[in-house]
């Protein structure tokens, strides 16, 4: 992705935990690399920087981070919109387990939305131009 990032003259930015650092490869052809201490701050670091958060798939990780922003938007932390780019279905669970969680009511409706899944990175992009911020939940029902 960063590849194609640096390749149509956007900016490609990467934000590496020491630790991981010293156990992974890093992009060595990134617009900038910020090395921090821990995860959380990793994930601060991203979200701050961030227009908006679109997720490949991925493993644990990758489900951990973007839950991470989804409950981030729900509470009203920020209002960014959120993809997942939806290559070879991989996340038509993910789409029916959000339908879950609303159905057993352990989410609003009013989330169904806030995960924009798109199999075409054109139409996401487009969707994710369009969205709207969701409207935050009175817990006070």
């Amino acid at each position: 992705m960063a590849n194609g990032v640096i390749d149509h003259d956007g900016i490609a930015i990467g934000v590496m935990p020491r630790f991981l650092g010293e156990r992974e490869i890093a992009h060595e052809n990134l617009s900038e690399y910020h090395v921090v201490e821990t995860m959380h701050e990793r994930k601060q670091m991203m979200s701050d920087m961030a227009d908006a958060f679109i997720m490949l798939p991925g493993g644990a990780g990758s489900l951990e981070e973007f839950f991470e922003i989804y409950t981030w938007s729900q509470i009203g932390l920020h209002h960014k919109p959120i993809g997942a780019l939806n290559t070879k279905q991989f996340f038509n669970p993910l789409s029916l387990m959000i339908d879950h969680l609303i159905s057993t009511e352990f989410i609003s409706s009013d989330y169904k939305n806030l995960a924009i899944i798109k199999e075409n990175i054109d139409d996401l992009f487009s969707a994710m131009k369009m969205a709207q911020p969701v409207k935050l939940r009175d817990y006070q029902k």
